[in-house]
């Protein structure tokens, strides 16, 4: 090869480094370094959206409501049978509002509540302890007065004195005593439960009727037979049961009545 064609190439070679190390450079400057500051001013960010305030405030934890509820959750399933939905949750709705206004009556966490929505023939009776939140025992029969109906299901409810009828609504238990009754034309004797009525209007006439818990001969493990108004069990349950019930537990009776259902003072305290 000539001298002057290695001069060409030579010069040639040496103008494309030029260039292509001037495009790199420029190419470098212009591009973004990771980590470095930027010395012109930060963008604005945008302002956060307030929330708007609620139009009204929470309502506060209705410590009643709070309890019925874990009470539910807790017996309901051990239930066997309801003639009301609310006839359970009346009753544990009714034993919590009263305690909460009156506690230094509920000396003892029982409660005896009564489903007088089913039949005679049907268990419809338990005792619950409401702290624990167990069955303590139930169901079982229990009788309704003579002055309810003929029928299996009672229909008829009365605080009159002589009605001879069950009263509905919240009672709270008094001391025990001998009782003496009559069935069949017979006398027979068993414990007594005095019974105080708090639900105004509906049973507070039933400590002067003589309205009591006790045993009672016509009631059996398979039907309850009718009382003068009293909530009734066999004998020996009775025996066992109502010792444990006195001097300051609840006993709640519930019906088949709207009218007391929508105007009970318990039922319905807030």
């Amino acid at each position: 090869m000539r001298p002057y064609k290695y001069m060409k190439l030579a010069l040639i070679g040496a103008t494309a480094s030029l260039l292509v190390g001037s495009v790199s450079a420029a190419t470098l400057a212009a591009a973004p370094i990771r980590g470095a500051r930027s010395t012109g001013p930060a963008p604005k960010k945008p302002s956060p959206v307030k929330k708007a305030s609620p139009a009204v405030s929470p309502t506060p934890d209705n410590p009643t409501a709070n309890l019925t509820k874990a009470a539910l959750e807790a017996l309901a399933s051990s239930v066997r049978e309801l003639s009301n939905p609310k006839a359970l949750e009346s009753a544990f709705h009714a034993y919590y509002a009263f305690k909460a206004a009156n506690p230094d009556e509920v000396r003892k966490p029982l409660l005896y509540f009564v489903d007088y929505g089913l039949s005679n023939t049907t268990a419809r009776g338990y005792v619950f302890d409401m702290s624990s939140l167990k069955v303590v025992e139930g169901p079982f029969t229990v009788a309704a007065g003579s002055g309810s109906g003929r029928g299996a299901v009672p229909t008829r409810f009365s605080n009159a004195s002589g009605s001879k009828s069950t009263s509905l609504g919240l009672y709270v238990t008094g001391s025990t005593y001998g009782f003496r009754g009559h069935s069949g034309g017979r006398p027979y004797s068993s414990i007594g439960l005095r019974l105080n009525g708090r639900s105004k209007g509906y049973n507070d006439g039933a400590f002067a009727r003589g309205v009591v818990a006790h045993g009672a001969p016509y009631v059996t493990a398979n039907r309850a037979g009718r009382s003068q108004g009293c909530p009734a069990m066999e004998p020996a349950r009775a025996n066992r049961l109502l010792p444990k019930l006195a001097n300051g537990s609840v006993v709640f009776l519930f019906g088949s009545d709207r009218g007391w259902m929508a105007n009970d003072q318990w039922i319905n305290a807030s």
